[in-house]
C-alpha cells in the first residue's frame, strides 16, 4: 500500500508545541500494507486491509448530522473488505511508526455493509493485539461505545445511543494524560473519561465481524514522546547552558558484542544514532575516563552508572577551555555535569524508553 505521511510542526491549545501526522491514503487497489500491521483479536479468517482509490471524501467537506453531504475528494481510502460473519472477530490495522501519549486522532469513516455487524472504530494506546483502548460506532446497534481490552478481555462498554445515516462521518479521540475525550461528527459524544491502564501506545483502525468499512483523511495532532535520556540531557542543559556539547551513549541492544555504543541523547538531537568511539566503549565496559582537546574546547568521556553502581552508559561532555587548564581541571568540571545526570537514578531500561 502506498500512502503519504506528512509531518509538520504547529502550535495546539496544549501545554507545548506539537506535531501533526497525516495519512493521505492513495495508491493502487490491493497494495501492500507499508508501516501498518493487520491484526486480529478473536476468531475467524484474517482481515483484508487494502487501498481502494477514488472513494475518499474531501478533507474540507462540512460535517452534518447525516454525514451524507461530503464532497468527493477523489483520494484513496483504507478499507477492511473481508466479510467473515464470526461474532467475536475484531480486525485491526495498526500504524507501526511512532507511539503516542498525548494526541488527538481524527478520521473520516464510511460503513459500507455488513450483515452480522456494521461498525467502524479507532484503536489507541495500543500495546499489542490483547491490550488497547477502542472507540467504535455501530450503524446497526445505533450507538457509540468506548472500552478497553486487557489481556484479551473487554471491559464493560461506555457510551450513548446514536443514530447515523449512511455515508461519511468523522470519529475523533483525544488523550491528555489519563483523560480521554471522544467526538462524533464534531460533537463531544460522551462525558470525558478517565483511565490509567495505558499511558501511551500505537494508533490504528478497527472493525468487527463482517463489517466492510472505509477510513480516510486520518490526522494525528500530538506531543512527541521525548525519551528519558533526551529529557535528562535537556534538563541538564537548562541548568548549565554554557556546555558546548553533551551526549549519552549506550549499546543499541542488550547484547552489545563488539559493537560500538551509539548516541542515545544529545544537545543536538540530530546526532542520535551515530556511533561512538573506543573512549565511550571503554567507559561503559571498564569505567575508564578519557580526555581530549579540540580547537574550541576540551572533551571528557565518563561512565554513567545506575543506582546499583553498574555502568550503563557513557557521557561525553564538551566544555569551553581556559588558559592554563589541565586535564584534572577539565575532568573535575565534567564530573559536576555527570553528578547532575546521576541524580535521576535511571536504569538502562529507563534510558532506552
Amino acid at each position: 500500500m502506498r500512502y503519504l505521511v506528512v509531518v509538520c510542526v504547529l502550535m495546539l491549545n496544549w501545554r507545548a508545541a506539537a506535531a501533526q501526522l497525516k495519512f493521505d491514503f492513495s495508491g493502487e487497489s490491493g497494495g501492500s500494507l507499508t508501516n501498518f500491521q493487520a491484526e486480529l483479536l478473536g476468531g475467524g479468517v484474517p482481515p483484508e486491509w487494502k487501498i481502494l482509490p477514488g472513494e475518499a471524501p474531501s478533507a474540507f467537506a462540512p460535517l452534518t448530522g447525516s454525514g451524507t453531504n461530503a464532497a468527493r475528494g477523489g483520494g484513496g481510502v483504507l478499507a477492511q473488505t473481508s466479510q467473515d460473519p464470526t461474532d467475536e472477530r475484531f480486525p485491526m490495522c495498526v500504524y507501526q511508526g511512532d507511539k503516542f501519549r498525548n494526541f488527538r486522532l481524527a478520521a473520516q469513516f464510511k460503513i459500507v455493509s455488513g450483515v452480522t455487524e456494521q461498525m467502524a472504530g479507532l484503536v489507541f494506546r495500543y500495546q499489542n493485539v490483547s491490550n488497547f483502548y477502542v472507540v467504535r460506532v455501530s450503524l446497526l446497534g445505533k450507538n457509540i461505545r468506548f472500552y478497553k481490552v486487557v489481556n484479551g478481555f473487554r471491559s464493560d462498554p461506555i457510551g450513548p445511543s446514536c443514530t447515523l445515516a449512511p455515508g461519511w462521518h468523522q470519529l475523533a479521540v483525544q488523550c491528555e494524560g489519563t483523560q480521554i475525550a471522544i467526538w462524533l461528527d464534531g460533537q463531544l459524544a460522551m462525558p470525558i473519561l478517565g483511565d490509567t491502564t495505558f499511558t501511551e501506545g500505537r494508533l490504528g483502525f478497527w472493525t468487527k465481524s463482517d463489517s466492510v468499512t472505509y477510513f480516510a483523511n486520518a490526522v494525528v495532532d500530538y506531543t512527541p514522546v521525548i525519551p528519558a535520556a533526551q529529557a535528562l540531557v535537556n534538563s541538564v542543559l537548562r541548568q548549565e547552558p554554557r556546555i558546548l556539547g553533551l551526549q549519552i551513549y549506550t549499546f543499541a541492544t542488550n547484547n552489545p558484542g563488539t559493537n560500538l555504543p551509539v548516541i542515545l541523547a544529545s544537545k543536538d538531537p540530530a546526532e542520535c544514532g551515530q556511533p561512538g568511539t573506543d573512549a565511550e566503549l571503554a567507559a561503559i565496559r571498564d569505567g575508564t575516563v578519557s580526555f581530549g582537546r579540540e580547537s574550541d574546547g576540551v572533551l571528557v568521556t565518563l561512565p554513567l552508572h545506575d543506582r546499583n553502581g553498574e555502568f550503563i552508559a557513557a557521557v561525553r561532555v564538551k566544555l569551553k577551555t581556559f588558559f592554563g587548564e589541565t586535564q584534572d581541571n577539565a575532568v573535575n568540571r565534567a564530573m559536576l555535569i555527570l553528578k547532575l545526570l546521576q541524580l535521576s537514578g535511571l536504569s538502562r531500561d529507563d534510558l532506552m524508553n
